[in-house]
């Protein structure tokens, strides 16, 4: 059913729980895991002397993502491209589910509302409107919540009254 599996990563990001489930999907159906991660072409606009040096780092950064998970998709049999590419992020995606022939697409989903939502917009919302194939979205665990709550030793049970 699926034999090329887009998933999308953020430069710098760290854990990315979308890998698991494009992991998963190309164990089941013995698929291609296409990584890709898009630099911003906005960081080679900036003018300034901190701006080279910023768009070497987001290049870097892109650059590292996407061979840590390719390294660990790899290690667990998976086949697997990863691929930087230059663009807005909505664009780059768009192009690469043509360009590889991608059957679904696996991104990441972080759950803000009101005007956190308007200001910030949501590549994956976006993703999700022009994609010509299925895109399955996964919910990130807010990290910053979930040590917050370790540290006050919160299990996530309900507390017994």
């Amino acid at each position: 059913m699926y034999d090329a599996i887009l998933l999308p990563v953020a430069p710098g990001g760290e854990a990315n729980d979308a890998v698991p489930h494009a992991k998963s999907l190309a164990e089941r159906y013995e698929a291609t895991v296409y990584v890709v991660s898009a630099i911003d072409t906005i960081a080679q606009t900036l003018r300034g002397p901190q701006a080279g040096a910023f768009a070497e780092r987001v290049e870097d950064a892109a650059e590292e993502r996407v061979e840590t998970v390719t390294a660990e998709l790899e290690s667990a049999g998976v086949d697997v491209v990863g691929n930087v590419l230059r663009g807005e992020p909505v664009d780059v995606i768009e192009n690469a589910i043509s360009d590889v022939g991608a059957d679904i697409v696996v991104m990441p989903s972080h759950a803000r509302s009101g005007i956190q939502r308007v200001l910030l917009g949501s590549v994956t919302e976006k993703v999700v409107r022009v994609s010509p194939v299925p895109v399955v979205t996964v919910p990130m665990a807010d990290r910053e919540d979930a040590a917050a709550a370790d540290a006050a030793g919160d299990d996530g049970a309900p507390d017994a009254e």
